[in-house]
Parts: C-alpha cells; sequence; structure tokens
C-alpha cells in the first residue's frame, strides 16, 4: 500500500510498507535512487518496471540507482559508495568429464564468498535446478551463477559434461573469458576432458586454471601423475601448460566446511589464481550491439531473452531486432535485469536477461540474435578456414570430400551446413580454405570461430573469414546446391 506522497523542491518521496514485512523500505527520488534497508537484497529483487502502479510509475525516470549500505557484487551497475571503482567483469565457466566435481565447485566457491557477502550461497541443488538433472545427478543446461572477489566481478556459467549434451556446453564456453578445468585426480583426463578442452580453445578460450578435485581420495604420487598428464594436453592444444596454474583441493570438503588445506583454503587459493592469471578481457563498448541468444523464457508481460552482451551498448526503450534462422523480428528493449536485479543499462560481457515488447516467445529460439536495428545482415554463405581433427585428435579417420554435410556449430546456434572446398578431398589432419553454406540464413562475423560435429565427436573446427551473399537452395536440400570451384589457371 502506497503511503501519501509528499513534493517539495523536486524532491518526491514515497514509503512503502510490504504486508507481513516488520520493516520499511524508503526510496528517495533526484538525480538517483538511494536504496535502505535491513533486507537490501530484498529490495534490489523488485521490478522496477512491476505491475504496482504506484512504484513502477515513480520509477521509470530515474537516471542513476545507487544503493548504499550493501555487500552485494556489482550486479547492479550501481555505484555502491562514491569512493569505490566498479569492478572490472569477466566471465569465467567450469569445463571438464561428467561427474569430475564441476558442479559441486562452484556450489563450494559461493559457500566460501557467501561468507563476506561476495556471492550469494548456491548449493547443488540449486545450480543443477532441472528433474532430469536432479534424477540423473549430472548437469544438462550450463547454468549461471555470480560472485565478487576482492578486485573483480564474475559471471560463472557451469557447463555440462555429459557427451550427450556437449552442444550446451559449446553455448555456455562460448560466453567465457577464461576457464576452470576440473579434473578428478582419480580419473585423470577423460575424454570429455579432451574435447571440452579442444572446444575452449577452437571458441577463443585463451586461459584457463585447473582445480585437480577429490585429492583427499588420491596419494600424492598420482596427484604429481595427473598434473604431469593434464599439462601435457594443455600443451598439445596450444595452451603454455607450464605456465597454467593448478590447484589441488577437494570441493566436496570446501562444501561440507571441513577444516583440512584441501578445502576452503583451496578455494581461496582458485580465486587468486583465477584474479591474477584470467586478464580482464578487452571489450567493445562504442559498435552496435550484439546479444547471443543462449535461452528463451515465457514471462506473463512477455518475452525474455538470456545471454550474454558479445559488444556494444543498450538500455531500455532502445529499438532493437531478433534476427536467425532466417527471420527478423524488430522489437525494442523494456525492461533489462543482470542476475534477477534491475539495471538500466548493459553493456559488453554482461549476462543479461531482456524483456522485449511485442515479441511471442514462439517466435524466439536460442541460436538468435538480439542486436541494435539495421546493424547486422544475414546471410546463408561464408568463406573461411577449417581444419579437419584426426584420429589421434579424436576426429576422423577417412577423408572428406567437397560437398561434406554436417551439423556446424557457432556461438549459440547450430544449423546444418555444406563444407567445399578448391580440392577434391581433404584428409584428417589437414587444413583447407572452405565455403560455407548454410541451410537457414545466419549472422555470422569475420573472426567467429565454429565446429563441426559427427554424433558424438567434434571432427572439425574453423573460422569465418568473409560474408558472400546468400544463394538459393533447391527444395531446401543443400546436396541439391552446385558449388563451382575456381578454375586453375
Amino acid at each position: 500500500m502506497a503511503l501519501p506522497v509528499r513534493r517539495s523542491a523536486g524532491w518526491k518521496m514515497a514509503t512503502f510498507i510490504k504486508k507481513s514485512c516488520v520493516f520499511t523500505k524508503t526510496l528517495v527520488i533526484r538525480k538517483f535512487v538511494t536504496v535502505t534497508s535491513e533486507s537490501t537484497s530484498h529490495i534490489l529483487n523488485l521490478r522496477l518496471s512491476s505491475s504496482r502502479p504506484s512504484l513502477g510509475n515513480r520509477v521509470r525516470a530515474v537516471r542513476y540507482v545507487r544503493v548504499s549500505n550493501s555487500n552485494l557484487c556489482h550486479s547492479t551497475k550501481a555505484d555502491v559508495s562514491d569512493n569505490e571503482i566498479k569492478k572490472e567483469h569477466v566471465n569465467i565457466g567450469t569445463i571438464g568429464h561428467v561427474d569430475h566435481g564441476k558442479t559441486t565447485l562452484t556450489a563450494a566457491i559461493t559457500k566460501y564468498l557467501s561468507r563476506n557477502g561476495s556471492a550469494v550461497f548456491r548449493s547443488y541443488d540449486d545450480i543443477d535446478k532441472a528433474e532430469e538433472e536432479r534424477a540423473r545427478g549430472i548437469t544438462i543446461n550450463a547454468s549461471h551463477v555470480e560472485y565478487a572477489t576482492e578486485n573483480r566481478h564474475y559471471a560463472h556459467t557451469d557447463c555440462p559434461g555429459h557427451r550427450d549434451f556437449l552442444k550446451n556446453m559449446i553455448c555456455g564456453a562460448s560466453q567465457m573469458d577464461g576457464a576452470i578445468l576440473v579434473v578428478d585426480c582419480n580419473d585423470g583426463p577423460m575424454p570429455q576432458t579432451t574435447e571440452h578442452l579442444l572446444l575452449a580453445k577452437q571458441i577463443g578460450v585463451k586461459n584457463i586454471v585447473v582445480f585437480v578435485n577429490k585429492v583427499d581420495l588420491a596419494s600424492e604420487e598420482l596427484r604429481e601423475l595427473v598434473e604431469l598428464e593434464v599439462r601435457d594436453m594443455l600443451t598439445h592444444f596450444g595452451w603454455d601448460g607450464d605456465a597454467v596454474p593448478f590447484i589441488h583441493g577437494s570441493a566436496l570438503y570446501a562444501l561440507e566446511g571441513k577444516e583440512s588445506e584441501l578445502g576452503e583454503p583451496a578455494i581461496k587459493k582458485l580465486l587468486d589464481a583465477l584474479d591474477k592469471h584470467v586478464p580482464a578481457p578487452k571489450r567493445d563498448y562504442t559498435s552496435p550491439f550484439i546479444m547471443p541468444i543462449d535461452s528463451v523464457v515465457g514471462v506473463p508481460r512477455g518475452t525474455v531473452v538470456i545471454g550474454t552482451v558479445k559488444q556494444g551498448t543498450f538500455k531500455k526503450d532502445d529499438k532493437a531486432e531478433v534476427l536467425g534462422f532466417g527471420a527478423t523480428f524488430p522489437t525494442s528493449i523494456s525492461t533489462i535485469e543482470v542476475f534477477r536485479s534491475p539495471v538500466l543499462s548493459a553493456r559488453a560481457g554482461d549476462h543479461v536477461g531482456v524483456l522485449l515488447r511485442q515479441m511471442k516467445t514462439s517466435y524466439i529460439q536460442r541460436g538468435m540474435l538480439l542486436a541494435a536495428k539495421g546493424a547486422l545482415k544475414m546471410s546463408n554463405q561464408y568463406k573461411g578456414t577449417v581444419y579437419f581433427l584426426d584420429k589421434s585428435e579424436g576426429g576422423r579417420v577417412k577423408p572428406v570430400t567437397r560437398g561434406y554435410i554436417q551439423v556446424l556449430f557457432s556461438e549459440t546456434w547450430q544449423v546444418t551446413a555444406r563444407f567445399d572446398f578448391e580440392e577434391d578431398m581433404i584428409m584428417p589432419g589437414e587444413s583447407c580454405a572452405v565455403t560455407v553454406t548454410l541451410l537457414k540464413e545466419m549472422v555470422i562475423l569475420p573472426g567467429q570461430a565454429f565446429s563441426v560435429r559427427e554424433g558424438m565427436k567434434t571432427v572439425a573446427s574453423g573460422i569465418i573469414h568473409e560474408s558472400c551473399a546468400a544463394v538459393f537452395i533447391p527444395d531446401r536440400k543443400l546436396f541439391k546446391y552446385e558449388w563451382k570451384p575456381k578454375i586453375k589457371s
């Protein structure tokens, strides 16, 4: 219920009392909003553009939000105090084989940091929320949590490790600036350890920290052997294996609060290694904004798209488009939230949920892009370079011939594609120039990485160099399209 509003000299003050609560929340509005309460986190979960007219109509005009007396992370884009400098934002994630402890480690990090208010504790079940995930005891969809260290704010993606859900891992890893490779000390590197490293390298993850988990169950000799093996593997895939930090510990010990150097002290070492070893990326804040859509949620007020902003900056009421799979839908930005906290703008690197105006949920699917109006164009043909993995890398045994058709993965989408080369065939272990023709028109930017999978294994990776004019595909069947190689002089 809204109490009477008192106005004087441009100030507006309103006090709202929530039923069943014993405290009063006070909003003071001028050029900024100051929020004070015994339960700051509860207030931040209020929607500024909620259906309550007394609150929503007054707050919409506010340009800045200032949160006082709070230890919350920098997810609100708010000035916590006049003297505090905003923390740099880094997207991180856990990768590795199924059941090696990625989700347990994620939960342990949030528990450790929750003690000083730098995170909200998320239990294992909170992270693996889907019924099937709990029933099978594995992660299926990439999950997202946030936390902060003394120097940084992190958005953390917990990737699925099971081979059946590697397409979800590709989607999650495409948003990372750095990765935590989790390896079970008793198993050592396993098939999805190798494949996750391969995909992370293809996608462009340059920095890795290794957490050797479950060392409470292993001998000292085994720890050393596993570390040597993983370092060799990292070197093989193009990282500096000798320079990668290794932390040995037990995520379960940390989660259960056991007093051991393998528990919380190991989590602290891991966070220190992330701060030191994973540099903050250089982000493009000036180009027209682009956000690959990771997931779509229907809510009573419309459609929410979730993803990580790739470049640019956008704010409420900006005109936008949703593009992909041969379709373009005009829309505009209604509301922006970062980890359930409403914000007035978002920029490159932020993991956000965006409520779109006049957009049906059925129109949108994962893999489409939310972008500034008129900024991007789609095509179904691109030129690039592709490398086919050999048998030792888990790739093909037989050569690939011109007109090869398979599913192409890039960013958050997957589309059936045809690959044409100047040569008649390409052997595994070779790279070459390629013309890629997609079954549906998509947006691919120069320098964008892609991977190719056959069934349960990755067989190729590549980079797009330029876009070509869209081509006609007879009967929407790629094998009927006639691609002509250049005539050699």
